[in-house]
């Protein structure tokens, strides 16, 4: 009996959760939005703004697709980072939370989540691949400690829910 529940909980978390974020996110003002992603993404990338890793993107931008949440934004780099709603991207990395907290946390590979068409990848393709390397180069344990653990947390959370959910009840003896 138990089992069924936790099966259940664990289904419903998981397909609650992207609603409340996009609801929650759809009022919060863009301009805000743009803010704290810049924000969040200079403190994540600092080491490799640091050491020029992100000059390959002066004059490109990245689109950034999370479609269970409804976040899209793109982005660039010119000396710091640029962040703009969606207009015009030379790629566009889309997926869901799920995929790309797995990938951060190193818990998933985006080669695999591509070819399971998991993660899209559309336009420059040579841009999307040296986008691609620079993010998979970016080692957890370089992260501040506060957003490492969140990183760590949730995806241990997403997986253990993730788990339950696609057990499959025992049948009744």
């Amino acid at each position: 009996m138990s089992f069924r529940f936790t099966n259940s909980v664990a289904k419903n978390v998981l397909g609650l959760a992207p609603k409340v974020a996009t609801q929650s996110l759809a009022v919060v003002p863009e301009k805000a939005k743009m803010n704290v992603l810049a924000k969040l993404l200079s403190l994540t990338l600092s080491e490799q703004i640091k050491f020029g890793e992100l000059d390959f993107l002066q004059s490109k931008w990245v689109a950034i697709s999370v479609m269970d949440i409804g976040l899209h934004f793109e982005i660039s780099f010119n000396d710091e980072l640029l962040l703009r709603p969606l207009t015009q991207a030379d790629v566009t990395f889309t997926a869901n939370v799920p995929e790309l907290l797995l990938v951060a946390a190193g818990k998933e590979d985006p080669d695999t989540l591509f070819f399971q068409r998991k993660l899209k990848i559309e336009g420059d393709t040579e841009l999307g691949l040296e986008v691609k390397n620079l993010l998979l180069g970016i080692e957890l344990e370089s992260l501040p400690k506060p957003a490492r653990l969140t990183i760590e947390k949730l995806a241990l959370t997403l997986q253990t829910l993730q788990g339950y959910s696609s057990e499959q009840p025992h049948a009744s003896a």
